[in-house]
């Protein structure tokens, strides 16, 4: 698998024990006002990550490009500022609101990174390759 495939995996499993913890925090608090901010570490952080990291898994030769790399650190630091910084919005600070925004337009710039990988015209391989015994 490829390193950047385990780093998506990894930290998708990260984001995925936050929002649980979040999850578990509104449930013991019966205070609900930040479900946005787990919703977002849930859908952005757990499954978009999870899906990248798939994807990457399929198609080794994209994996191994820089670019890969450059888009992996751009939508994770995005993803890891929005989700606190949302949080702290959510439950009642106003001043990082822009902040919410600017990680917002990081996390933009990450996906459309990762589409320009998906639409480059390079080889892609529909089947994983058979593993060797050897």
């Amino acid at each position: 698998m490829p390193r950047i495939s385990q780093l998506y995996f990894r930290t998708a499993v990260i984001f995925l024990i936050i929002g649980i913890l979040m999850g578990l925090n509104m449930a013991i608090s019966q205070d609900h006002s930040v479900i946005g901010a787990h919703a977002h570490c849930n859908l952005l952080g757990w499954v978009t990550m999870a899906i990248f990291g798939g994807y990457h898994a399929l198609n080794p030769q994209k994996a191994e490009k820089r670019l890969a790399m450059i888009q992996y650190y751009v939508y994770t630091a995005g993803i890891a500022l929005m989700v606190p910084a949302l949080y702290l919005m959510l439950q009642g600070n106003t001043a990082m609101e822009p902040i919410v925004a600017l990680a917002s337009v990081i996390t933009f710039v990450g996906v459309l990174l990762f589409a320009f990988i998906i639409f480059s015209s390079e080889k892609v391989v529909l089947t994983p390759p058979a593993p060797s015994y050897r």
